[in-house]
C-alpha cells in the first residue's frame, strides 16, 4: 500500500473539501455503536458506507440508528448499505473498496461475532494472545483487498491490534494504519482515577501518557494492578505533572463494567475518536493525540500523535515523554503476559507459559508457532 502521509494527504483534501467517506466493515456491535455516534456528530460532510453480507440484518441496524438519531434531530449523515460482501472472498471485499473510494475504513468483523473470547480465556489461561490467529483471520482479507484496490483510505483495526497489525507488517503484507480498543479503554479509568485523587471534579482536564499492552488493559481493569510490571506512566493536572504512585493509581482502575456486547461501546468510541483526530487536525490545524495499539505495525499500544510535520498531515508515535524503547520494552513485557512471546518474520511465537497452560485447560498443545500461511487452518483448530 502506499504510505499512510500520502494516503493521508488525500483525506486531507476530502476532508477540506466536505466529502468524508468512512465505510465500516461488519455491522455488528462495534460497528453499530460506531455508526451511531458518526451520525450523531451531525456532520454533513460524513457519509457512512456499512458493509457485510446480511442486507436484512445491517437494513435494521441502520434504520434504529436513523430513526433514533432523527428523535434527537440529529441526522445529517448519508448512510449506504453494500451487501453481498464476504469477508472470506478477497475480490468481494476488493469491488466494494473500488466502488465506494472510503477515506476511512474500519474493520470491526470478527471471525465469531457475539462470542467474546477473553472470558474463555482469562479464566482458563489468564491471557488474550491465544486467539490471535482468529483476530486477523478477516484482518489479512480486508488488508490484501485494500491492497489489490490500491486504496487510499486510512484503515482502522478493531481487533487485538497489539499483535495482529505486527503481524501483518512482519510477513511483508499491507496492514492497518491505527488499532482501536485495548488500552485506550484504561485511559479514561486513569483520568476519572487522577482527578479522585486530586479531588477534582474536572476530571478532562487531566491528561495522560501512558503505554502498555493488551494484557495490562485487562488486568489493571480487571484487578487494579500491574503483575508488577513498571509501566510507562506520567499524568498532568491542567498542564502540570501530578506526582502520584501508579500503583495507586491502578489500584482504583478496576471499576464495575457489563461483559456482555455493551462493552462494545469502548471500542467504537476508540474507532470514532481516530476518525474525528484526523479530520480535527485537518480542520482546526491542531495535533491530536489517541492511544493506539499496533500502530506502526509496532508490537503492543502506544500514544500516537496526529498533525502537522513539515506542513504535511502525519501520525507518529508521540515519544514527547518516554522514548520509543522505553515504551516498547514495557509492550513487550505485557504481551508476554497475554501469552505472544514475539511476532517476527510473519510468524506469532507463543510463550511456553500458554502453551503450557493452555494444554492443562483444554487438553490441547498449541503449536509454539504460527506461521502466516498457516493462519486459516489454526483459526479453525483453535
Amino acid at each position: 500500500m502506499k504510505t499512510l502521509q500520502s494516503r493521508l494527504s488525500v483525506v486531507e483534501d476530502h476532508v477540506k473539501n466536505n466529502n468524508i467517506t468512512v465505510m465500516i466493515i461488519g455491522l455488528g456491535s462495534v460497528g453499530t455503536y460506531l455508526l451511531d455516534y458518526l451520525v450523531s456528530r451531525n456532520d454533513e460532510a460524513i457519509k457512512v458506507v456499512v458493509v457485510g453480507r446480511n442486507l436484512d440484518k445491517m437494513e435494521k441496524n441502520v434504520n434504529i440508528v436513523r430513526v433514533a438519531a432523527l428523535i434527537r434531530d440529529l441526522n445529517k449523515t448519508v448512510i449506504e448499505i453494500q451487501d453481498g460482501v464476504e469477508l472470506t472472498d478477497v475480490d468481494s471485499i476488493q469491488t466494494a473498496i473500488e466502488k465506494h473510494n472510503p477515506d476511512f475504513i474500519v474493520n470491526s468483523s470478527r471471525a465469531y461475532p457475539g462470542l467474546k473470547y477473553g472470558s474463555i480465556s482469562w479464566a482458563n489461561v489468564r491471557a488474550y494472545g491465544i486467539w490471535t490467529p482468529l483476530a486477523i483471520r478477516f484482518t489479512k482479507n480486508v488488508m490484501e483487498a485494500c491492497d489489490k484496490a490500491d486504496s487510499d483510505a486510512v484503515v482502522i483495526n478493531t481487533s487485538y491490534s497489539d499483535a495482529v497489525i505486527p503481524w501483518l507488517k512482519s510477513a511483508g503484507k499491507a496492514f492497518p494504519d491505527f488499532g482501536s480498543g485495548n488500552m485506550n479503554h484504561l485511559i479514561p479509568r486513569i483520568k476519572f482515577a487522577v482527578a479522585e485523587m486530586l479531588g477534582v471534579k474536572d476530571f478532562w482536564n487531566v491528561d495522560v501518557m501512558f503505554a502498555a499492552g493488551h494484557f495490562h488493559d485487562v488486568c489493571i481493569s480487571k484487578e487494579g494492578q500491574t503483575e508488577g510490571v513498571e509501566l510507562p506512566l506520567k499524568v498532568y493536572y491542567k498542564g502540570e505533572e501530578q506526582n502520584i504512585d501508579q500503583n495507586e493509581i491502578f489500584s482504583r482502575c478496576k471499576i464495575a463494567m457489563p461483559v456482555d456486547a455493551q462493552r462494545n461501546m469502548m471500542n467504537a468510541s476508540s474507532n470514532y475518536q481516530i476518525i474525528t483526530a484526523v479530520v480535527d487536525a485537518v480542520r482546526t490545524g491542531k495535533q491530536q493525540k489517541v492511544f493506539s495499539p499496533g500502530f506502526g505495525g509496532n508490537i503492543g499500544g502506544y500514544p500516537v500523535a496526529v498533525g502537522y510535520k513539515e506542513d504535511k498531515l502525519d501520525a507518529w508515535i508521540d515519544e514527547s515523554v518516554f522514548s520509543f524503547d522505553e515504551m516498547n520494552k514495557a509492550d513487550r513485557a505485557s504481551m508476554a503476559l497475554d501469552g505472544v512471546e514475539d511476532v517476527v518474520d510473519g510468524k506469532l511465537i507463543y510463550t511456553d507459559a500458554l502453551v503450557e497452560k493452555a494444554k492443562k485447560a483444554f487438553g490441547k498443545e498449541l503449536p509454539k508457532t504460527v506461521d502466516y500461511d498457516d493462519i486459516d487452518k489454526t483459526a479453525r483448530w483453535i
